[in-house]
């Protein structure tokens, strides 16, 4: 089990990066296009620093949606390795079976 703390902060971060999403996506579009002039993209990249650093999408780390740990987790199943194994093992993922050959 992850500590509370780190979890908690991730979680922290997700709330920041959806608020700040479209104001991002935003200023990332005008910054990116090349047709701009220089300074409105410079202009763009300024107001871009002034965001939270923390609402960075980048920032949010995958964490397993049961036990909080942040590595070997697979997107498909908001899971880790581990309780993969566990759950898969008990039959409580759906589709899922282990292989023998």
């Amino acid at each position: 089990m992850a500590k509370l703390s780190s979890i908690n902060k991730n979680e922290r971060r997700k709330k920041l990066v959806k608020k700040y999403a479209g104001k991002y996506a935003r200023l990332k579009a005008i910054a990116d296009d090349e047709s701009k002039d220089d300074s409105e993209r410079l202009m763009a990249r300024l107001k871009l620093a002034e965001i939270p650093r923390n609402a960075n999408p980048t920032r949010v780390r995958n964490r397993c949606s049961t036990t909080g740990r942040p590595r070997g987790v697979y997107r498909k199943f908001g899971l880790n390795r581990i309780e993969i194994r566990n759950l898969g093992n008990k039959g409580l993922i759906p589709g899922l079976t282990k292989s023998s050959w």
